[in-house]
C-alpha cells in the first residue's frame, strides 16, 4: 500500500476544515496527530518494503551475474575441448611431416625444403594455440607425461631415464594432451650377470 500525495493532501484539507471549528479544536488536533502517526507508520512500512525489494533486486542481480559467469565458463570449456579434439587430429599429420623430414635428412631438395617450411608453420600455429612439446629424451620417466613401451638395458644411464622417444608428447594449456611414447633405461649390472668381476 503506497501513500500518495493526493490522499495525504485530501486528508489534510479535511482535517483543517474540521479543525477550523471552534468547539472541536482539541479533538480534531488529536485526530490530526493520530492520522499523522498513521501516515508515519505507513511510510515506515513502505520504506521497509522498498528496502526488501532493493535487497531482493541485489540478490537477483548477483544470481544473474553468477549465472552469466557459469555460462561463460561452460562456453570456454566447450571451446577448449573443441580445440583439443582438433589438435589431436592434427598431431598425426605433424608426426608424419617430421618423419618425412627425418627420412630425407641426407637429401637436399626443394621438396624437402617445402615440407620443412610447412612443418615449421604448423608448429608455430600450434604453439600459438598454447601447444608445447614434452621434452623427454634424457629426462627421468614421469608416468604423468610419458608412456613407457619398453626398456633398454644400459650402463650409460641411471635406471628410469628416457633413452629413446618413439612418439613426441604434447602439453596443451598446461595439461598433457598426448603423452610421449618412450623407452626407458634399465641399469645393466655386469656383476650380477657374471661378465665383470
Amino acid at each position: 500500500m503506497t501513500v500518495d500525495s493526493k490522499n495525504l493532501e485530501t486528508s489534510n484539507i479535511k482535517c483543517s476544515k474540521k479543525s477550523t471549528g471552534g468547539k472541536g479544536g482539541k479533538a480534531s488536533r488529536k485526530r490530526l496527530l493520530e492520522e499523522l502517526e498513521n501516515l508515519k507508520k505507513k511510510l515506515s512500512e513502505e520504506r521497509k518494503k522498498s528496502e526488501e525489494y532493493g535487497t531482493q533486486l541485489k540478490y537477483l542481480q548477483a544470481e544473474f551475474d553468477n549465472y552469466a559467469k557459469r555460462i561463460n565458463r561452460k562456453l570456454e570449456e566447450r571451446i577448449k575441448r573443441s580445440n583439443e579434439e582438433i589438435i589431436l587430429k592434427i598431431l598425426p599429420i605433424l608426426d608424419d611431416l617430421e618423419m618425412a623430414i627425418e627420412a630425407s635428412k641426407n637429401e637436399h631438395s626443394a621438396l624437402k625444403d617445402g615440407v620443412n617450411i610447412i612443418l615449421n608453420k604448423l608448429i608455430n600455429t600450434l604453439n600459438e594455440e598454447s601447444l608445447s612439446e614434452i621434452i623427454a629424451l634424457g629426462k627421468p620417466f614421469d608416468p604423468n607425461k610419458h608412456e613407457a613401451v619398453g626398456y633398454i638395458e644400459t650402463s650409460d644411464y641411471p635406471e628410469g631415464v628416457i633413452v629413446k622417444v618413439l612418439r613426441k608428447g604434447y602439453i596443451l594449456n598446461g595439461l598433457v594432451l598426448r603423452p610421449s611414447l618412450v623407452e626407458v633405461s634399465k641399469f645393466k649390472d655386469y656383476k650380477n650377470n657374471g661378465r665383470l668381476s
